[in-house]
């Protein structure tokens, strides 16, 4: 008789784990720490994949029942004119970010794998967003408020302040928080039973 497989997200992030409450599965989550520098040969489409693979492998070697698991873990980064925005080393480094963002259009990407006995599915989401224009005091009182030092781009969109200045979004929201719900179920579901 095969032994149930569990569920494994390879993230410590609040916001990931949440997202993935709303599929319904139940979950553990494990955390690896890896390289996340970008490698400049490869797209940022290509970059959030291929990390979200590497912590899907490190990860994996966590756990203690490698063959039961199916492990899932993401990336994700936001991309200005073509130029990939991380997490802001500081505060005039979100600054700084925040700044070039305003009353522009970015994309925000995310990367996730799917790892389960040898096999993976791999795949990516891009959302568009939009910001009204924040004035410098409105940016400084967010950063100071929100510490936005462990988000891509200096922003959480969920967040209070900045959310009044989210002026449209063009694809899935949840990508933008972290992860995308609708993509990640289809992979999940290669490897887990849908829920009836």
């Amino acid at each position: 008789m095969a032994r149930p497989l569990t569920l494994v997200l390879a993230s410590q992030s609040p916001r990931r784990k949440e997202l993935l409450s709303l599929t319904g599965y139940p979950f553990e989550t494990v955390c690896a720490d890896i390289d996340e520098t970008f490698d400049p040969r490869l797209t940022a489409v290509e970059n959030v994949m291929e990390i979200s693979v590497r912590k899907a492998e490190a990860s994996l070697a966590l756990v203690a029942d490698p063959g039961t698991t199916v492990l899932l873990s993401a990336d994700t980064t936001v991309v200005l004119d073509g130029i990939p925005l991380g997490k802001p080393v500081d505060a005039t480094d979100a600054f700084s970010m925040l700044s070039n963002l305003q009353g522009r259009t970015h994309e925000v990407l995310t990367g996730f794998t799917v790892m389960h006995d040898g096999q993976h599915v791999t795949g990516h989401a891009g959302t568009l967003v939009e910001f009204e224009p924040m004035a410098d005091a409105v940016i400084r009182h967010y950063i100071q408020a929100m510490k936005p030092f462990d988000k891509a781009g200096s922003y959480g969109i969920q967040d209070p302040i900045l959310a009044c200045y989210v002026r449209g979004i063009q694809g899935c929201y949840y990508n933008v928080v972290g992860l995308p719900v609708s993509k990640v179920c289809s992979a999940l579901r290669q490897f887990l039973p849908a829920h009836a």
